[in-house]
């Protein structure tokens, strides 16, 4: 017997909850907010979601990260000087008022709560890291060859240390929202890629 099928969108129902999980947190966003939010029921969701909120959680992580690489990916690729793209996608962190879905917060705070779970939890946390790594490496690649950027360091460095900095930036701005210290910091660390 397989069961009752799903009478819901798996993919829908796991960005409302990331609305949930974003705005309230992981500790903090109760199964009844979540289950209102996507708009099923108990039995459905344990159906769906046999390992419970760490399960959903998971996998908000996952479909947010895949949607937030997709899109930069995108904007790089459609930009003329993706080096100058990179440089004002990571300015733009500095004024950003609230968590916002365009530059990623809501992944960078959560791999910095996911990482701390478990050891299974950490790789997925890793794996994630490693897309934005792998399109900021690309990038500079390209724009080495292209004579974009005079740096001839390691491209793959160059976009860990991006990936750092875009993690740092999230942990940062909990303990300092000033915008002006924040552009000071990213200016600095941006200084890699001329």
């Amino acid at each position: 017997m397989a069961g009752r099928p799903k009478i819901f969108n798996e993919e829908e129902a796991i960005a409302k909850a990331t609305e949930v999980f974003r705005n309230k947190g992981y500790d903090t966003a109760s199964a009844e907010e979540l289950l209102e939010a996507m708009g099923i029921g108990k039995g459905s969701f344990y159906l769906a979601f046999k390992g419970g909120k760490q399960e959903l959680y998971v996998r908000s992580i996952k479909q947010f990260a895949e949607y937030f690489n997709q899109k930069i990916a995108q904007a790089i690729e459609n930009s003329d000087h993706q080096i100058e793209f990179i440089k004002q996608f990571f300015l733009s962190l500095a004024d950003a008022k609230d968590c916002d879905v365009d530059r990623g917060c809501y992944l960078g705070n959560a791999l910095v709560q996911l990482s701390e779970k478990d050891e299974s939890i950490k790789k997925i946390t890793a794996e994630l890291l490693k897309g934005l790594q792998n399109i900021f490496a690309a990038t500079i690649k390209k724009a080495q060859e292209s004579g974009q950027l005079k740096s001839q360091e390691d491209p793959e460095i160059l976009a860990w240390h991006l990936t750092n900095l875009w993690n740092g930036i999230h942990v940062t701005r909990r303990m300092e929202n000033s915008p002006e210290i924040l552009r000071s910091m990213i200016k600095m660390n941006l200084k890699l890629l001329e």
